[in-house]
């Protein structure tokens, strides 16, 4: 088996007896590497990266090349057709589409092999003949895949050389370094930019979450929660305090992302709340400067990569392990990073954030990105604090690795019923007595 590095990485790597020190730890040519950390985070409007950002990004690159057509078509398979309209989908679509005649079908019991959330767009000119069409995937994160694509795409964006923890402690062992220092390491000084503007995006998320009341869309009825939490933690003891303002600050951003706000995908739209929320605390909590924010945000990125790469971030593929579990690990890695931790404690961190989400189903109600996932978020939070709390009270040995983890929340995911992969035929979904209000 042959294994393909840059030069760069000869250097990176410290050179040496490269093939005997880390080839366990390499991409083999015939698998993928990981991409940048821009696909983790992506700045964009909920209430779902995979079933508005990703369908909003696709139907906008489809407009582009058949500016000329005089109306469109958009099919919309499996998770999306299920659950689309709860979140949003249709009007995702149509605001793309605002000036032009548009269909849009549903097709809830065709599943695309490749991914379940599948949409074909059509283009047709005046006579109704047919101009052309494409096969987009929305995977999760807000990220899409054409179907020409899907084989290759990956190959072509990567740049880490790493695909695993174990690789990356190996690295940070013989370096000295930290997670954040790889990721600067690799991506070059501007992801510090990238990464700047995401941590304002996310404070301003949080501010206009604490700012807005009232009702959320649709036929639920859920009142936001985070103005009260906030005001109220002020009255409280100190402990009730620091978990009614973390509370608060998950509210914020998951109660904007379910109104259609702009959120910071960490790493989708449903799991929004947890990173943030955690960040903010601390900084607050330590006064810790923006510049540390950035660099627990690049651990944070690095956490959620690993995932995405080995196993997968998409509530339709594995369930909500992989969102608010996901994002759960992003944070208590960061958390540990922030207060200290070591390289082994940050992993260890970010394996129990993961693991105590194993087997978490994605069964909204209603379809709608509110319940549960709106307080899935505030307690992911509150757990990703504790989670870095226990990894640093102890000396970072564990038993079960992360990259361990990730496997079995993939082999789990694989194991779910599609009942409880977004699709809203399982668990919550059907069994609430809210149910009766919109079927």
């Amino acid at each position: 088996m042959s294994y393909k590095l840059r030069p760069f990485y000869w250097r990176f790597l410290g050179g040496g007896s490269l093939k005997n020190a880390i080839s366990p730890y390499l991409c083999p040519t015939n698998t993928t590497t990981m991409e940048s950390i821009r696909e983790i985070y992506k700045i964009g409007n909920g209430p779902s990266s995979s079933h508005t950002i990703g369908p909003r990004k696709a139907a906008i690159l489809f407009l582009e090349k058949y500016q000329l057509a005089a109306e469109f078509r958009v099919t919309l398979f499996g998770s999306l057709a299920l659950t689309g309209k709860g979140h949003l989908t249709d009007k995702a679509l149509e605001e793309v589409f605002t000036e032009r005649k548009l269909t849009i079908l549903w097709k809830p019991k065709e599943r695309k092999e490749f991914h379940t959330n599948a949409l074909l767009f059509q283009a047709f000119d005046s006579q109704r003949k047919m101009m052309g069409e494409q096969l987009v995937y929305s995977v999760g994160g807000g990220r899409i895949v054409n179907h020409e694509e899907k084989d290759e795409i990956k190959m072509v964006q990567s740049i880490y050389p790493y695909r695993t923890m174990a690789g990356i402690l190996d690295w940070s062992q013989r370096t000295g370094k930290s997670f954040w220092e790889y990721v600067f390491e690799v991506e070059g000084p501007e992801i510090q930019v990238f990464l700047a503007e995401i941590w304002e995006q996310m404070k301003t998320t949080i501010r206009a979450g604490l700012e807005n009341e009232g009702v959320l869309p649709g036929p639920l009825g859920i009142r936001r929660k985070a103005s009260s939490y906030h005001v109220k933690s002020k009255t409280m003891g100190l402990h009730l305090q620091n978990t009614s303002r973390l509370f608060a600050y998950a509210l914020a951003v998951s109660e904007e992302n379910a109104c259609g706000g702009r959120v910071v995908t960490a790493p989708t739209c449903g799991s929004s709340g947890i990173l943030p929320s955690v960040l903010l605390f601390l900084q607050e909590s330590f006064q810790f400067t923006d510049q540390r924010m950035i660099r627990a945000l690049a651990t944070a990125g690095l956490i959620g990569n690993l995932i995405k790469e080995n196993a997968s971030i998409s509530g339709a593929e594995v369930g909500c392990q992989g969102e608010v579990g996901s994002a759960c690990a992003m944070a208590s890695a960061a958390a540990a990073q922030l207060v200290g931790g070591s390289s082994n404690q940050i992993e260890y961190a970010a394996e129990i954030g993961l693991e105590h989400h194993l087997g978490l189903t994605c069964d909204p109600i209603a379809g709608l990105v509110q319940v549960p996932c709106i307080e899935r978020n505030a307690h992911g939070a509150v757990r990703a604090v504790d989670a870095a709390s226990y990894a640093i009270l102890s000396d970072g040995r564990h038993l079960v690795s992360f990259d361990e983890t990730v496997e079995a929340m993939k082999q789990t995911g694989h194991d779910l019923p599609s009942l409880y992969k977004e699709t809203s035929l399982g668990g919550l979904a059907i069994f609430s007595k809210q149910r009766e209000r919109y079927v």
